[in-house]
């Protein structure tokens, strides 16, 4: 208690609850009062004699004593919500009282007499004006040169009251570092010393103001900037508001930077396939790239399941210098479901070159097309006179079978309007009579070029059977059982049996049967579809 205070008026809020008539009597806290402020009693009924009786909302009122637990209060007003509802309840109130002030707490806001202060620091004096006040300042502390060294960041603490600094450190979520609370503890950091404090050994002993010429202060941490502190360098990139307000009514240093120190992530490294070594499927290759254990592409079901069985086919020749080469003909199945295309070579006799397979089941790539992005034959691709690439080797379309004009022609929107012309006109061509094809066939047939074209068309239409009646039909209209039937006789008895002329293969037999004379050899023709 000080010398100057007699008595002390202390204020407080009364509250009185209608619920249950209860009361509570609550101090506000006035900051370095020096008094245990807050809660003076807490809610409870309060008695207001001896006899036990308890104040009611009815014994309140303006400008009057309320005694409790020996303590008298002066209630000298009250809120509007109160006021309505005693008036509502037919209770007058009286005028309400002016509120009477603590002579010693009016003492205290007077101003400080003026005095002459010593010429040394007055520590006292830094401690009431800048208590509370910090600095704050953001750091990063880069040890990226050094093996296994880290890009850490710090907060600096610059404490004005007496000139102390803290550092802590900014711990990020998972990043397997313990979480010490700080870096530095709250003290003096040195910044000069003496020559003679060189070999002082700082790790064990506290060092004294005698080995200190110079200590840090708030002028020596400028955003920007570096500062050595115990050895580390920082660098202070940014402050806070405060810091900013600070710095520009103590130093007139306006506009501090805030510089960006965060890390952008290299672009991300492209990923290069090696070149293609020809083995199998590109797609399929550079799953060894992109995985230890390699997974199977992902495929189009959907695409898969819609063009089940789909295959169109094309007749072609290669374009080759060679005059060996000049007339092969080959026949190319695209199959729809996986835009995959084989090539089969009719043997031909005496020609010295094996027929047969040519190539199976593969994706060909145009020419000129990126590997890491290939670009694929299409359906859009294969029309009459069309070239097509395949791994070095140029082909030309020459003729198509009737499946593929009908999938031109319902799929459109993929053909270009010439090409789908060009189909349609070879077509009409070929309605009408044909003449002779170029290559003239022998009496007889029966080579390895005719055996190998009746086991590949056995396989591809296994499914359709009818020698018998078929080698009927044509021994009924060859009444000199020569085995032969003109060609008009011969498409009339194919069409009334189904039998599918419109197919690539069908229709290389058809031409090694034919004979110079018009006729065609129904014998080896009616042995491609047994059973």
């Amino acid at each position: 208690m000080s010398t100057e205070e007699h008595y002390r008026i202390r204020q407080v809020h009364i509250y009185y609850y209608l619920e249950d008539d209860s009361m509570s009597i609550i101090e506000p806290v006035v900051e370095n009062s020096g008094i245990l402020q807050g809660k003076l009693i807490k809610r409870q009924r309060l008695s207001k004699n001896d006899r036990g009786d308890h104040y009611h909302w009815k014994d309140l009122n303006r400008g009057i004593n309320l005694t409790v637990y020996g303590k008298t209060f002066r209630i000298v007003d009250c809120d509007l919500f109160t006021q309505e509802f005693l008036e509502s309840q037919g209770i007058e109130l009286n005028p309400p009282e002016k509120m009477a002030l603590d002579p010693y707490t009016e003492l205290r806001k007077q101003p400080l007499r003026k005095y002459v202060t010593p010429s040394d620091f007055d520590q006292l004096k830094q401690f009431l004006s800048f208590d509370k006040q910090v600095l704050r300042f953001y750091a990063i502390w880069d040890d990226t040169d050094n093996m296994f060294g880290e890009c850490r960041s710090y907060i600096i603490h610059y404490y004005l009251m007496d000139d102390t600094v803290e550092i802590r450190e900014i711990h990020e979520r998972n990043n397997g570092r313990d979480p010490f609370p700080l870096l530095v503890n709250r003290q003096h950091l040195p910044k000069v010393l003496v020559e003679n404090a060189k070999n002082f050994p700082q790790c064990v002993l506290e060092i004294s103001d005698q080995e200190v010429l110079e200590w840090y202060t708030a002028k020596d941490f400028i955003v920007g900037k570096t500062i050595t502190i115990l050895g580390r360098t920082f660098f202070i990139y940014d402050c806070d508001p405060f810091t900013r307000q600070y710095y520009k009514e103590k130093f007139g240093i306006a506009d501090l930077p805030h510089i960006d120190v965060s890390k952008k992530e290299p672009p991300p490294v492209k990923q290069e396939l090696p070149p293609y070594n020809g083995f199998g499927l590109i797609e399929d290759s550079a799953q060894n790239c992109f995985a230890l254990i390699p997974k199977a592409p992902q495929k189009d079901v959907i695409k898969m399941l819609l063009n089940e069985n789909k295959v169109l086919r094309y007749l072609a020749a290669m374009e080759s210098p060679i005059p060996e080469d000049k007339g092969r003909r080959f026949i190319f199945s695209y199959f729809l479901a996986t835009d995959m295309i084989s090539i089969f070579e009719p043997p031909v006799r005496n020609s010295g070159i094996i027929g047969g397979k040519y190539l199976g089941r593969t994706r060909i790539f145009k020419p000129n097309s990126l590997l890491d992005n290939p670009v694929y034959y299409g359906p859009g691709d294969f029309f009459i006179g069309a070239v097509i690439d395949v791994f070095g080797h140029r082909f030309v379309i020459l003729d198509v079978d009737e499946y593929v004009l009908k999938y031109m022609e319902s799929n459109a929107a993929q053909y270009s309007p010439e090409a789908l012309a060009s189909v349609q006109n070879h077509v009409r061509q070929q309605e009408a009579p044909a003449p002779e094809l170029a290559n003239k066939q022998t009496e007889d047939p029966g080579t390895q070029e005719l055996e190998t074209l009746i086991e590949e068309i056995q396989k591809q239409l296994k499914d359709y059977a009818c020698k018998d009646n078929i080698r009927e039909a044509f021994q009924d209209h060859d009444k000199e059982a020569s085995g032969y039937v003109d060609r008009e006789t011969f498409f009339k008895i194919c069409e009334s049996f189904s039998v599918p002329l419109d197919d690539s293969l069908v229709k290389e037999l058809i031409r090694i049967c034919s004979h110079d004379e018009g006729r065609i050899n129904y014998y080896n023709f009616v042995r491609a579809f047994s059973n």
